[in-house]
């Protein structure tokens, strides 16, 4: 009897353990959506139905997940359900159903949607099993089999760029794509077509080597117009000859391309655009860039991209066996770019580069009055256009109006005024100067030299040595003034701040360090050699004061910004403004003065001329010479130009003409 009762209570405990090892279709369901959030596509499909896995293969089923969330630009999936809160008991001739919802990014911007799984029992020959029952539809909803889910980038338009007067500096179109539809070629020989690549690669500025190379890409057709080239839409000569090829060319308006109507006046100032590179992709990712789109590349394109690029959008749409667009996903429209205007004037610009263009150099043109900027130009220039016509590429050249060099003695005017607001400049009184240099016991021998038409004089005050560009008379004046005191003064003047303006200017200095090593090289400042380091465009800023009365403007670029806001006010007094501009203007107007060759009829311009010695140490003898000259309209002071040229040997009188002549030309 008791063999019996052992007998039936071990099969009890059977029973009850298969009872316990009864597979759960919760169980399946919850492995399957963690398996899915974390992108394990294959264990996905080890859960599938034997139905749903006759569907297609693992790795047909992989591969379909993986290319429909890469091709989305699927991101952050994340998926969630809900369970029964009780223990239940499943008829294996059931199809349970679980709720679940999904959410991602993409493309088009998140996709959201609600769905059920449907499981399926199993028998097995080792084990039994719950399996999901699988259709196209648990990818996204409205999906049938057969059908395929596309996505693509919506494109923002790019803002434009245009001038205080609306002119166009940078704007969209305005370009013709010259190109060849092989099968239009059909009816010329071979030598005919052989010599038409030669007559359009020259023509194009491309070689015939380029042109079979597009022509014999894989995607080509017959019909297929395969571009070569970019041409401005408003180059007649070019269009007229292109068409006086054989047949076989023809051309497609571009407008997504950028055009720069000032060209190499504005280069500098504008940049260009281009397309993105993999390392521009790896370096702005997360931000929306894709194969194919345009960056800015250099000037305003590159500094005011955020604003000038807008906002690309995308779109994911489900498309039937018929290519029909079915159903969309998800869809976020583009967001064009603003538009931008600027204080510049196109007028203003070209002149100065006209008179700049055979040089190495920089200017800035400003309003005096308002601290509008009406111009920044650099010298060599390049073409913008090129690099958005020419497939090969063309050459830039270095940006030079946001850099910094030597002023030398168009410094001399805020020497004076800082010895005018300290009382150590009278400027009635006279300097005894004798001689044409000047130099202490323990300067080791240096010596501050005088240009030559500032030696006639043995009694100099400040108007005589400003007109006639005294170096001794600033060198003895700063050295009263003190390194400390100056040093001091100068911040007001805004040496080494970041220049408030929308275009990043390098900082101008006084000195490399904190303070004089000696006093040659404080002698060397007052006239604006040393270490002293300013932008053409900080010079003329610095200017502006005697203009205004005693306020030094902040520089404006946009025509939205307020203008004659002060970037440092009352810097010196009213009457120091007036001193320094009467004795500025004699430097033009005094038949004795540096820039006497400026004088204008019409005009009353005042301003001062530079030469800077450019030595690598207070020993050298002789460095290059940098020619400066900065002016202005006293009468009429709505422009103020600061202008230098590289290596001349005629310095600050190769400039002043220029200048003259800019001035002449708009007036």
């Amino acid at each position: 009897m008791k063999r019996w009762i052992l007998v039936i209570f071990s099969l009890l405990l059977l029973g009850l353990t298969a009872c316990s090892e009864q597979p759960n279709p919760e169980d399946t369901f919850t492995a399957y959506m963690k398996a899915w959030e974390s992108g394990e596509y294959a264990k996905m499909y080890g859960m599938l139905s034997k139905s749903s896995q006759g569907l297609m293969s693992e790795e047909e089923f992989v591969d379909r997940y993986t290319a429909i969330y890469e091709g989305i630009g699927m991101k952050e999936l994340a998926v969630t359900y809900e369970l029964p809160e009780e223990d239940q008991e499943y008829d294996t001739e059931e199809k349970p159903s679980f709720e679940y919802g999904v959410s991602m990014d993409s493309l088009g911007g998140e996709i959201q949607f609600s769905h059920s799984a449907e499981l399926v029992y199993e028998e097995g020959e080792e084990e039994n099993r719950w399996a999901v029952d699988w259709s196209s539809s648990m990818i996204f909803p409205e999906m049938e089999e057969g059908d395929t889910v596309h996505a693509w980038p919506l494109s923002p338009e790019r803002g434009e760029i245009f001038d205080v007067d609306g002119k166009p500096l940078a704007v969209n179109g305005g370009v013709k794509q010259v190109g060849i539809a092989p099968g239009q070629m059909g009816e010329n020989s071979e030598e005919d077509v052989t010599r038409l690549k030669q007559e359009l690669a020259e023509i194009l500025n491309i070689s015939v080597e380029y042109i079979d190379e597009q022509l014999g890409q894989s995607w080509v057709t017959e019909d297929t117009f395969v571009p070569l080239a970019s041409i401005n839409a408003e180059d007649e000569e070019t269009i007229d000859a292109i068409n006086e090829l054989p047949s076989g060319i023809s051309f497609q308006d571009d407008e997504d391309a950028r055009r720069y109507p000032l060209g190499e006046a504005a280069a500098h100032l504008t940049g260009y655009v281009d397309e993105v590179t993999a390392e521009d992709l790896d370096e702005h990712e997360g931000e929306g860039y894709s194969a194919g789109d345009q960056i800015g590349r250099r000037g305003l394109e590159s500094v005011m991209e955020d604003k000038l690029r807008g906002e690309p959008g995308g779109i994911v749409v489900i498309r039937n066996k018929e290519e029909e667009r079915k159903a969309v996903l998800a869809e976020t429209p583009a967001k064009d770019g603003e538009d931008v205007t600027l204080t510049i004037s196109s007028d203003v610009q070209r002149a100065v580069y006209e008179q700049m263009k055979d040089d190495s150099g920089t200017a800035s043109a400003i309003d005096p009055r308002s601290g509008e900027v009406k111009a920044l130009v650099s010298t060599p220039s390049y073409d913008p256009n090129e690099e958005i016509l020419n497939p090969n590429g063309a050459e830039t050249t270095i940006n030079k109006f946001n850099k910094t060099y030597s002023p030398g003695s168009t410094f001399k005017p805020i020497t004076a005024a800082i010895g005018l607001e300290t009382g150590n400049i009278n400027p009635e009184e006279n300097m005894a100067i004798s001689g044409k240099t000047y130099s202490k016991d323990d300067w080791g021998g240096y010596k501050v030299t005088r240009v030559d038409g500032a030696a006639v004089d043995e009694q100099v005050n400040l108007r005589d040595a400003l007109m006639r560009s005294d170096n001794i008379y600033f060198a003895r004046s700063i050295l009263k003034i003190g390194g400390e005191t100056f040093m001091k003064e100068t911040d007001e003047f805004g040496f080494g701040e970041d220049i408030p303006f929308s275009y990043p200017i390098q900082s101008s200095q006084i000195l490399n360090g904190e303070a004089f090593d000696n006093e040659a090289l404080l002698a060397d400042t007052g006239y604006g050699q040393g270490q002293v380091q300013m932008s053409s465009l900080h010079l003329a800023m610095t200017y502006t004061p005697f203009v205004t009365n005693g306020t030094m403007l902040k520089p404006t670029l946009l025509k939205e910004e307020e203008t004659g806001q002060a970037w440092h006010e009352n810097i010196m007094s009213e009457e120091t403004a007036a001193i320094v501009r009467e004795r500025l203007k004699a430097v033009v107007q005094d038949s004795e003065g540096t820039a006497h060759d400026a004088e204008l009829e019409g005009k009353s311009l005042a301003g001062k001329t530079g030469t800077a010695e450019l030595k690598q140490s207070l020993e050298d003898e002789n460095g290059q010479e940098n020619g400066w000259f900065i002016a202005w309209d006293t009468e009429n002071p709505d422009l103020m130009i600061s202008m230098m040229i590289e290596d001349v040997d005629e310095g600050s009188h190769y400039v002043v003409p220029k200048v003259r002549n800019v001035f002449e030309q708009l007036r």
